[in-house]
């Protein structure tokens, strides 16, 4: 795969899962996230615990952040950030996400009306964050950490890092508790549960792949790299496992693997240039995957599965790969 799309999977799928959650935002749930990559352990709970409102919180990477008062304006400077304060009623006073325009988010019209940060996802301006006064800057760790020590002083950072839907859970009662959005933290966190404890009821036997790119070079999402496809071996038959930043599978050995289901997530550098399902049909050995013979090859909305990570996203994905999996 061409070193820009690694590049932006990068940052569209972390590269290490985390464990059981810590802190404020900590789940009881009794699966850890290796449990879940391997499909095994109980099934989720729907229980939720109360979220109390606070000022200072602890994440689930130990990360404490320490605010004199509820966060009205927020910048949002990774997808998750945009995806929880969707979740609790509220709206990014600047991103540099496109997730707000999914219909399942703000829609087009409305996420318009929110201002963009110039500079893209990897190097955002800061003078244009700091233009609109915010009370907080959520960014990634290994993408925005760099841009603490200019924020210091002005407004406070805090980077996160998910590597799995029990941190994003984790993110999203933590940001519940320093804006005081309890009720909607733990209405988000229930429907969510809700979601993937029906989807790992009726758990299918059929084999699941996600794959991502921008031409004929693709990537297959992993769970170990991506919280998306951590959630299907919960839900699915998915044998795929972590190859290391610079390996991924051939469609060879894809079709030797008889894929039912094949999630396509198109990858756009800039103006868009076609779908990667049709790049990849040009392949003779494209055709012989049952997932393609039998139309069940769906593109589905990168923002959302690739980028999104919040629960929101997470259940948007569990919806469309659970109504393709019957």
């Amino acid at each position: 795969m061409p070193r820009t799309a690694l590049r932006v999977r990068r940052w569209a799928a972390i590269a290490v899962l985390g464990g059981l959650l810590a802190g404020c935002g900590t789940t009881d749930d009794a699966s850890g996230t290796a449990e879940a990559a391997a499909g095994a352990g109980p099934s989720t709970s729907t229980e939720v615990r109360p979220i109390e409102a606070a000022t200072r919180i602890t994440d689930t990477k130990g990360v404490t952040v320490s605010l004199e008062k509820p966060p009205q304006k927020i910048v949002c400077l990774v997808a998750l950030c945009d995806d929880i304060l969707v979740e609790l009623g509220m709206t990014p006073t600047a991103t540099n996400s496109a997730v707000l325009a999914s219909p399942g988010f703000l829609g087009k019209e409305k996420a318009a009306k929110v201002p963009l940060v110039p500079g893209g996802f990897l190097s955002p301006e800061v003078e244009a964050i700091l233009s609109h006064r915010p009370d907080l800057v959520i960014g990634l760790e290994d993408t925005h950490g760099k841009l603490a020590p200019a924020l210091k002083g002005a407004t406070t950072f805090w980077p996160v890092q998910p590597g799995s839907w029990q941190d994003s859970v984790g993110y999203l009662r933590d940001l519940a508790a320093l804006t005081g959005r309890t009720e909607e933290g733990e209405k988000a966190e229930k429907a969510f549960r809700t979601r993937l404890a029906r989807a790992e009821q009726a758990r299918s036997d059929r084999t699941a792949l996600i794959i991502f790119g921008s031409d004929e070079n693709f990537g297959v999402a992993t769970p170990e790299t991506d919280v998306a496809a951590g959630l299907f071996p919960k839900i699915s038959h998915y044998p795929w496992k972590s190859r290391g930043v610079d390996g991924s599978y051939s469609l060879e050995e894809i079709l030797a693997r008889d894929v039912d289901v094949l999630f396509v997530e198109t990858l756009s550098f800039g103006a868009p240039d076609g779908k990667l399902s049709d790049k990849l049909a040009d392949n003779p050995l494209w055709s012989r995957i049952p997932a393609v013979k039998n139309g069940k090859v769906i593109e589905v909305d990168s923002e959302v599965w690739a980028k999104g990570r919040g629960t929101r996203s997470l259940g948007i994905v569990l919806d469309e790969a659970t109504a393709a999996l019957r």
